[in-house]
């Protein structure tokens, strides 16, 4: 059985040229160990290296002896083995399934090489539970696509060779080998939803229709071509919406309601975020892009400020404050800024413009706001205006308003970082440079 087994394991491979070496996350329990088993021939036969990385979440009483197993697999196998030691946090408000799930990726992602692959033990079963919870979740096709068996991970590649492979399947070849594998007890609580499906609900799906994780699967595939199909609409429509971490509203207005929502989902993937719900999308549209011109909207959506400036969407960090401190600095130091705002510098410069060097009764300070009623005069003006007013006109977003570093001489506004230089601080020639390195976050973009 296992020729079989392996020649199908090979089969779902990619060509292993340019691979630096195979990675097998070994948990020692029954679909691991099959894994493993079938790496190690591939890797012998491919002259690749392989290890196998256990990780010792200690939820279980049985955990070290767990290490102790899987350290006996490996040495049978002379496969080294990586034990990493995590310790989880409860009562943080997340689940010690989905911690221990983070926490795995994790240190399986520092140890993934560069160029090297991360096998998994995903199989057929584990992609019908997939599917049951992501209709549970009322999950879109990118859910309901489940598993991927090939796609980019941290410096390599992740890839699932077990997907189309039955659970009794692995058991069968399971227990013709010599390794034994351990149980987690905790599989059998069936409070976790996984389990509940895996113990409960799937067995008598498939006693009914036998063929049910196939068919599943063939389902799951059409879905995962269709989220292939939008995702290409997307990118094409983002081409003429995107501009950085920024989505113009105007071509929006163009595009139907089910375009425009994939279009906006495409941006909040962009950005890393978790995306909102279909209420949540509906209110960004009304009450963010289509709010009246004067208005200064703002929309709470997981993690992230959608809000709107000169006809874009952005999407910011919550709680941005205007800053109070006041920060001394000297010419030729850099100094950090509050909040992730970056770094501050002062520099001789010999060619440019540059602010004139301060007097002895002009300290250099940073700050970021004027006092009330001040007015400032840009080189360049005509005349004064209020700050309020000049960052108008410069394009600051108003949540970047309290925010940008203010070179102080004195108590005279001298500059504002990467905006102007007020009139009668400006050298004819060399001076001083005000640097701004922002942190790159899409708060100061």
């Amino acid at each position: 059985m296992i020729s079989r087994m392996y020649s199908r394991f090979c089969q779902t491979l990619p060509v292993p040229e340019g691979s630096n070496g195979v990675l097998v996350a070994f948990s020692g329990g029954l679909d691991s160990t099959v894994l493993l088993v079938l790496a190690a021939q591939f890797a012998r036969e491919q002259g690749l290296r392989l290890r196998a990385l256990h990780v010792h979440h200690g939820l279980s009483p049985h955990a070290d002896a767990w290490v102790r197993h899987c350290e006996g697999v490996c040495q049978q196998l002379a496969v080294p083995l990586i034990v990493e030691w995590v310790t989880l946090e409860r009562g943080n408000g997340e689940s010690l399934e989905a911690q221990a799930r983070k926490v795995r990726y994790q240190r399986l992602a520092a140890r993934l090489g560069e160029g090297e692959w991360l096998l998994t033990a995903h199989h057929q079963d584990d992609q019908l539970e997939t599917l049951l919870l992501a209709l549970k979740r009322g999950a879109g096709l990118r859910g309901l696509a489940g598993i991927v068996p090939n796609q980019p991970f941290a410096a390599g590649r992740l890839l699932r060779p077990l997907l189309e492979v039955s659970r009794d399947e692995l058991a069968e070849l399971a227990a013709s080998l010599p390794y034994g594998w351990v149980e987690d007890e905790s599989n059998q609580d069936t409070e976790y939803d996984r389990n509940f499906l895996r113990q409960t609900l799937i067995p008598q799906l498939k006693a009914r229709w036998p063929a049910m994780a196939q068919t599943a699967a063939r389902s799951m595939a059409l879905c995962a071509e269709q989220e292939a199909l939008i995702t290409e609409l997307a990118e094409a429509d983002w081409q003429g919406a995107g501009e950085g971490e920024s989505l113009h509203i105007a071509p929006l207005l163009a595009l139907s309601p089910v375009r425009r929502n994939n279009l906006l989902r495409h941006w909040i993937r962009l950005q890393g975020e978790e995306m909102p719900s279909r209420e949540l999308l509906g209110l960004l549209w009304q009450e963010v892009a289509l709010a009246r011109e004067d208005a200064n909207p703002c929309l709470s959506l997981k993690g992230r400020d959608c809000r709107r400036f000169q006809g874009r969407l952005y999407l910011v960090r919550p709680g941005l404050l205007p800053r109070q401190e006041v920060l001394p600095i000297r010419i030729g130091e850099t100094i950090s800024l509050p909040d992730e705002l970056g770094l501050i510098s002062l520099l001789s410069c010999a060619a440019g413009e540059g602010l004139r060097l301060p007097r002895e009764d002009e300290p250099l300070t940073v700050r970021f706001g004027v006092a009330a009623g001040s007015m400032l005069k840009p080189v360049g003006r005509g005349g004064s205006r209020r700050l309020k007013k000049l960052l108008q006109e410069y394009g600051v977003p108003s949540w970047q308003r309290g925010r940008i570093p203010i070179l102080y001489y004195g108590e005279q506004v001298a500059a504002m970082a990467g905006l102007f230089i007020c009139d009668g601080f400006l050298a004819p020639r060399g001076g001083i440079d005000l640097h701004w390195q922002r942190a790159i976050t899409p708060d100061n973009l």
